[in-house]
């Protein structure tokens, strides 16, 4: 009995001084909580509300900054993030302008640019200027030779296949017939290709030379464009002809009874019976497929992609100020088909001059586009809102003196045996 008494006072005993350390543990720790709670409150009074807690806004920032940093230290790929924006003394953010606007901003980048870019357009203009033979007129080709021979030669097995069953065979006596004067043609532009007479540009040496030596300027004055042409003549420019050499030529007739013809890139020729039916002379034929082959010389295809492109990035400036429908007008009327008709009689002109250098009578050629005018349908408005110039006008060209006397002394110096001259 005095033994469990003994132990329960011992217990008791154990039990008190467990407590004391106990609570005495809890109070220093309190103590502490509180001290680092004031300190908080303290340093972060400015974020605090009047209950104590921290604003979402003020956790939020600091949050943000913490994660920011921890962010551009643990990733790469954000470490110059701040290079975008800059902050003032007032602690505000302004930020950097961004793309490619922020170069124009800075004067030396802005002439660098200029500089460079007109070295580009200098070069591609002048790495691709070529001078017309015959005419001497310089014009800007963008178009490869290759790409060029290679879009007439695909164009050429399209129509064929389109107008399977119409064409003539080779043994017809029309397809022998436009095939004959077309060689012609051919075999008097690779003569004057292989200069077997060489002697100046529209110079001859007969006796009626030296009389039209002066009638050279005013025979190119007839046509347009007689400032390049001079600047032509004046820098001593050699004809390019490298897109003629090595050509593959083929004729072809088909029977439609439509009045045209026409020479594609590459050498393809190709011709509508419904022509044949209203030039029945040797002569009027060549002249039409003189007239082809000439566009061919001229490289007129070509040009004309390269004056469409052009003619395209001026329309989308203009769109932007002035309606798209008047902008097209205005283009064609102004740019397109005179452009065309341009074309065109520069063509009459380099093909009168061939028909003649393969032994056809020049003065055949007026009275050609005269009579194509009459059926093809003539207009006084035709010479402003046709791609061809009116017949009579064509006709008019061709039949002035310094033009004709021009192509006459080579039809008289082929049909008296001295050959094709010289001439492109």
């Amino acid at each position: 009995m005095g033994s469990y008494r003994r132990g329960k006072v011992a217990l008791d005993a154990f039990r008190g001084f467990c407590s004391k350390i106990t609570s005495t543990t809890q109070v220093s720790q309190s103590s502490s909580r509180v001290c680092r709670s004031e300190y908080y409150f303290t340093s972060v009074s400015k974020g605090a509300n009047r209950y104590g807690f921290t604003s979402y806004s003020f956790i939020s920032q600091r949050l943000g900054f913490q994660g920011r940093v921890n962010r551009s230290l643990s990733s790469p790929f954000l470490a110059g993030a701040r290079r975008f924006y800059y902050v003032d003394r007032s602690n505000v953010k302004h930020f950097k302008p961004r793309g490619p606007g922020r170069w124009f901003q800075n004067p030396r980048n802005v002439f660098i640019v200029v500089m460079v870019g007109s070295g580009v357009l200098i070069t591609v203009y002048f790495g691709n200027l070529e001078t017309v033979p015959y005419t001497k007129r310089s014009h800007l080709i963008l178009m490869s030779k290759s790409v060029e021979r290679k879009l007439g030669e695909t164009e050429f097995e399209r129509m064929k296949a389109s107008f399977k069953g119409k064409m003539l065979p080779a043994i017809h006596p029309e397809s022998i017939r436009v095939r004959l004067i077309a060689r012609d043609i051919v075999d008097a532009l690779q003569k004057g290709l292989r200069k077997e007479q060489v002697w100046s540009d529209l110079g001859y040496t007969s006796e009626h030379a030296q009389a039209h030596e002066g009638s050279v300027h005013e025979t190119l004055n007839a046509l347009s464009e007689k400032e390049s042409r001079k600047k032509g003549e004046k820098l001593g420019s050699q004809p390019s002809t490298s897109h003629l050499e090595g050509l593959k030529w083929e004729v072809l007739v088909v029977n439609e009874p439509v009045v045209n013809a026409f020479c594609l890139p590459g050498g393809k020729i190709v011709v509508f019976t419904g022509l044949l039916e209203h030039f029945k002379s040797d002569a009027e034929l060549a002249t039409v497929i003189g007239h082809e082959v000439g566009h061919a010389v001229a490289r007129h295809s070509a040009e004309g992609i390269t004056k469409n492109l052009w003619f395209a990035i001026l329309q989308l400036i203009l769109y932007q100020f002035v309606m798209p429908d008047v902008v097209n007008t205005m283009s064609a009327l102004f740019l397109r088909l005179p452009f065309s008709r341009r074309m065109e009689m520069e063509a009459d002109y380099i093909g009168l001059l061939l028909m003649a250098s393969a032994g056809y009578d020049p003065r055949v050629a007026p009275t050609v586009y005269e009579k194509l005018g009459k059926v093809t349908g003539e207009s006084s408005l035709r010479d402003y809102l046709s791609t061809h110039p009116s017949g009579k006008k064509r006709a008019q060209l061709l039949a002035q003196a310094q033009v004709m006397e021009e192509a006459l002394t080579i039809y008289k110096n082929v049909r008296a045996g001295h050959g094709v001259e010289g001439f492109l």
